[in-house]
């Protein structure tokens, strides 16, 4: 990846000496990005240092994480950063997915490795909990769209296990890691289900769960410099370590540089996360019943969208399918005629939120529809494409009718942004102009996050000019 850019606006890099780096960590459910941005000739200029994949592990215990490799690939990339910028760095921030979390012994040290929000066990601690708080009541007190991997579910399946500890998002466990003070950014924070409306941990919900309040991390805003970097890499010494959107979703956003009310987004990537920005939460009873969420997003406000399987339906079938060339898959798909409304698969159906065999799982649904099977790859991802761009232009009449936003565009960001065969079909089942954004917008939003806080100007204005300033020219 390579931007450069420069800026016109008061804030931007106009503005900025020509020194001083700055390192951007964005950790993805398949893979994990370190970039660097550096200055050239009065300009900034963003290159993708380190990338690794990885997968969640299989153990006798459940699904986890290997945080350890992840880390480990994470300070590989710090290090080569610190080569790079001969000039420092100035400072170093983390996004990643939310809702999982690091649970921390007395002596603040990692217990075991995190469990995957697709662990089975979220399933019964989901049951228990609503035995003891209603669906209902925990989606009036948080305003969070009711998933079996958010947090709280996860926390009360600790809790049934009696493990009770503190514990910190991954994101926030790496700052902490590397010197910065243990913290829950609120982005990333909202997506536990067990904050309030009124943006403080919800004693009512904490309760519920079985959790103790008091093991709860201090929650900070987006912007956030949390300590200075002491780790291994003494040439990063010093650097400031910011809490950007920590939720990779809300740095992806933070990293579209739109202007006006009239757009949505879609960070396009595992999942899609189809929605809008608002200045204050959407928590209708309306909402509630077609179970949207209200997340924190920079400068204060509030990503409002739906969680939808995304291309997580295409990663399981190539990986059923032993391919590996999605490009080749997408024009062979593109060749296909439309598939029959009717024919369309429901891609909220939880079967298709587990691992396993993608094409099955979706034949399975189809059978109980009386449809026949499909065994033709490009036949299967032009069902996956056609029916996400249809639940994507359901989603978003959803979002005006509920909100009064009339939008004329949408944003694609993410790796999915990439897909022009399902960007085309969500332009024409919405009939909304598709603007394609940054592959890694949450590396932009990271970056132009940790501009905002060393400006001293954290406001969403100041976070977009930032972001249009980072941009490719």
């Amino acid at each position: 990846m390579s931007h450069t850019a420069s800026s016109t606006h008061n804030h931007g890099p106009a503005n900025q000496p020509d020194h001083g780096a700055l390192i951007a960590v964005d950790l993805g459910a398949e893979s994990c990005r370190v970039s660097l941005l550096r200055w050239r000739d009065g300009k900034p200029h963003i290159e993708l240092v380190h990338r690794f994949g990885h997968h969640a592990e299989q153990r006798e215990s459940g699904l986890h994480w290997n945080f350890s490799q992840i880390a480990a690939g994470v300070e590989q990339g710090l290090a080569q950063c610190a080569e790079i910028a001969t000039e420092g760095v100035r400072s170093i921030a983390v996004d990643g997915w939310a809702v999982d979390y690091v649970r921390l012994g007395d002596d603040g040290k990692a217990i075991a490795e995190p469990f995957c929000y697709r662990d089975a066990r979220n399933q019964k601690a989901e049951a228990s909990l609503h035995e003891r708080i209603t669906p209902e009541r925990l989606r009036e007190l948080s305003g969070v769209q009711l998933q079996p991997l958010n947090t709280v579910y996860q926390q009360h399946a600790d809790h049934l296990n009696a493990a009770h500890t503190s514990w910190l998002n991954l994101p926030e466990y790496l700052l902490y890691l590397w010197g910065g003070r243990p913290v829950a950014e609120r982005s990333n924070a909202t997506h536990s289900a067990m904050i309030g409306l009124d943006g403080k941990w919800c004693k009512e919900i904490f309760d519920a769960t079985g959790v103790r309040i008091e093991d709860a991390p201090e929650l900070v805003e987006a912007g956030t410099v949390v300590g200075t970097y002491n780790g291994s890499i003494v040439k990063l010494h010093g650097a400031k370590l910011i809490a950007p959107c920590c939720h990779d979703t809300a740095s992806a956003v933070a990293g579209i540089p739109a202007e006006g009310e009239e757009w949505a987004y879609i960070s396009s990537g595992t999942w899609s996360l189809v929605g809008t920005v608002l200045d204050k939460a959407c928590n209708s009873a309306e909402a509630a019943k077609e179970n949207f969420t209200n997340l924190g997003a920079a400068g204060g406000r509030v990503l409002f969208h739906k969680g939808i399987n995304g291309m997580w339906l295409l990663q399981q079938s190539m990986r059923a399918w032993k391919l590996s060339d999605v490009a080749a898959l997408v024009e062979q798909a593109r060749a296909l005629p439309d598939v029959p409304l009717s024919e369309l698969i429901d891609v909220d159906d939880p079967d298709l939120a587990i691992p396993g065999d993608m094409p099955a799982r979706i034949n399975a649904q189809r059978a109980a529809g009386g449809l026949s099977p499909i065994s033709d790859p490009p036949q299967m991802a032009r069902l996956i494409f056609e029916s996400l761009a249809a639940r994507y232009a359901s989603v978003l009449h959803s979002i005006s009718a509920m909100t009064g936003k009339r939008f004329a565009r949408i944003y694609i960001v993410g790796g999915g942004s990439q897909n022009t065969l399902l960007n085309a079909l969500t332009e024409k089942a919405t009939g909304l102009k598709v603007i394609r954004g940054a592959v890694e917008s949450s590396t932009i939003g990271n970056f132009a996050l940790q501009f905002a806080t060393l400006d001293g100007d954290t406001s969403a204005n100041n976070i977009a000019r930032w972001a249009a300033a980072l941009q490719s020219s």
